[in-house]
C-alpha cells in the first residue's frame, strides 16, 4: 500500500474521531456567543425575544426557548454518535 493511502484510510478515520467531538461541544459555546452578539450588538434574536418573554413572565415562551435548545443539544450529540460508527467500523459490533 502506498503511504497516502494508508494515512488518509487509516489514520485519518482515527483522528476524525476527537474532531467530531470538539465539533458537537463547540455548539454551546456558538449559541452563548450569539448571546452575546445580540447583547452587544443590540439584534433583535432568539436569545432576546427569550429574555424580554422572562422579564414579561411569558413562562411558556421560555420553556419553548429551553426546549428548543436541549433539542438541539441532544439532536447534535446524537449526529456525532452516529458519525463514530460511520468513520469507526470497529464500533459498529
Amino acid at each position: 500500500m502506498s503511504e497516502a493511502r494508508v494515512v488518509l484510510h487509516h489514520a485519518l478515520r482515527n483522528a476524525l474521531i476527537p474532531v467530531i467531538t470538539l465539533a458537537a461541544l463547540d455548539f454551546g459555546a456558538l449559541l452563548s456567543g450569539a448571546v452575546l452578539t445580540e447583547q452587544v450588538f443590540t439584534i433583535p434574536g432568539f436569545w432576546q425575544a427569550d429574555r424580554r418573554r422572562g422579564v414579561n413572565r411569558d413562562y411558556a415562551v421560555v420553556q419553548g426557548v429551553v426546549l428548543c435548545t436541549a433539542l438541539a443539544y441532544i439532536v447534535l450529540n446524537l449526529l456525532a454518535d452516529v458519525a463514530y460508527v460511520l468513520v469507526n467500523p470497529r464500533l459498529r459490533g
